[in-house]
């Protein structure tokens, strides 16, 4: 967890208060996505696609206006010196959109001087909407969510990210293309495990949203290499890990390391 900066003063705006405000920003990347029909590239930089930047736009200006301070994958740092900080990847699994993949999402974590406060994950195709505030637990669609699943790598789904250079172990594994969901059904039980395979690849925005959830939801989710995963640099990656318990999060660690030994 981040380190509170020295200084520190209790913040003036609560978890349970921040919800609502992601909630608005939320709603508004819905309303701009409604009817957009431009889901190709931007040209403006490699990988990132037009809806990406009406997206990033909607959910910025409501953000902005609340008095928060916002990182985002799409548009970088606003207002760095305020209070509460929403790291926003407005549009993650923006290529699944683009290919009318049906798994996509717009996330966002609220960071004040303890961390993260608030967050607000919602599937911009199905309508599901996870919410987390910390101390005070997370939700799917208002329905608590406590996480389960198995205590063995062996019984486990597993959702990837990257290739691995050999199965690890699990029973069986699926590779979506959009972390921030990913994480979260480790939280309400539809994988019981998320293992990212490549090496540093996900920014803040990728997972912090799905982050809090997990936490608390009662699942596990560490960095592959041991670092924190709460960051307020745009040019930070990390390699999230998840898993529904700590006893199957070591396994999914363990048989990751090995398998990359092997392979060097």
């Amino acid at each position: 967890m981040a380190e509170p900066r020295r200084g520190y003063r209790p913040p003036t705006v609560t978890p349970s208060e921040l919800l609502p405000i992601l909630n608005r920003a939320a709603d508004a990347v819905v309303d701009a996505l409604e009817d957009w029909s431009e889901w190709g590239p931007s040209g403006k930089k490699e990988g990132q696609y037009s809806s990406d930047l009406a997206a990033d736009a909607a959910a910025v200006k409501v953000l902005e206006a609340a008095g928060l301070g916002v990182l985002s994958e799409e548009s970088g740092r606003h207002h760095a010196d305020r209070e509460v900080v929403v790291v926003l990847d407005p549009l993650d699994g923006s290529t699944n959109a683009s290919r009318g993949i049906s798994w996509w999402a717009t996330s966002l974590c609220a960071i004040d001087d303890e961390g993260p406060a608030a967050s607000v994950v919602v599937d911009l195709v199905q309508g599901t909407r996870y919410e987390a505030s910390r101390g005070g637990g997370a939700r799917r669609d208002g329905h608590t969510l406590v996480a389960a699943g198995p205590w063995q790598l062996s019984e486990a789904f597993v959702g990837l990210s990257g290739l691995p250079p050999r199965n690890l172990g699990w029973k069986q594994f699926r590779a979506l293309g959009a972390s921030a969901l990913d994480l979260c059904a480790v939280a309400d039980g539809r994988l019981d495990a998320f293992v990212d395979c490549s090496h540093d690849a996900h920014g803040p925005w990728d997972y912090l949203g799905a982050f809090l959830v997990c936490l608390e939801a009662g699942a596990s989710m560490v960095d592959a290499g041991g670092r924190d995963l709460v960051v307020l640099d745009h040019h930070a990656r990390r390699t999230p890990v998840a898993a529904a318990n700590g006893v199957l999060l070591e396994q999914l660690l363990d048989a990751r390391a090995a398998a990359f030994a092997a392979a060097d």
